[in-house]
């Protein structure tokens, strides 16, 4: 059985973005730079044709893992009208404990940055939060282990 990997649209976009650059930009250099250290003779003390190579596998990889990726998504649309919290949709919660409020949006595990506010629908409050609606007070247990207790303020 596949993994189905979500992704919101600018996600998917984002990886089409990448493969297309990996395919017609960082191909072409590194075919170059192979070029290059060819010429130079002996293959086999070459640091720069190591590099090259070492190089076009990490690329050949990365495409490779894009192109699995890519057709085995599934693409959350983040207009949904729903009320409840789901993949896609940006809430704000405050924390019970000291009035703080945050604001992420939740995204599959692939695009969860939470220094850009991403935060992945299976970490522990992605998976607390899903299905839930604005108001509602919910208490998860943290990577740390500790119970917190937050409400939802909005969600878009």
């Amino acid at each position: 059985m596949e993994n189905t990997y979500k992704l919101t649209e600018q996600g998917f976009q984002k990886l089409k973005d990448e493969l297309t650059n990996l395919k017609e930009v960082d191909r072409k250099q590194n075919l170059e730079a192979l070029k290059e250290a060819r010429a130079q003779g002996d293959l086999s003390e070459n640091a720069e044709y190591d590099a090259a190579r070492d190089e076009q596998a990490r690329i050949e990889a990365r495409i490779k893992e894009i192109e699995n990726i890519l057709k085995h998504s599934e693409i959350i649309s983040s207009s949904n009208n729903s009320k409840a919290i789901m993949i896609g949709k940006t809430v704000k919660i405050k924390f019970t404990n000291n009035n703080m409020e945050r604001e992420f949006t939740i995204v599959g595990h692939l695009e969860a940055n939470p220094l850009q506010g991403k935060i992945s629908n299976e970490s522990p409050i992605g998976k607390a939060l899903i299905g839930r609606r604005k108001g509602q007070v919910l208490t998860y247990k943290a990577e740390t282990g500790n119970e917190i207790q937050v409400e939802i303020v909005d969600i878009k």
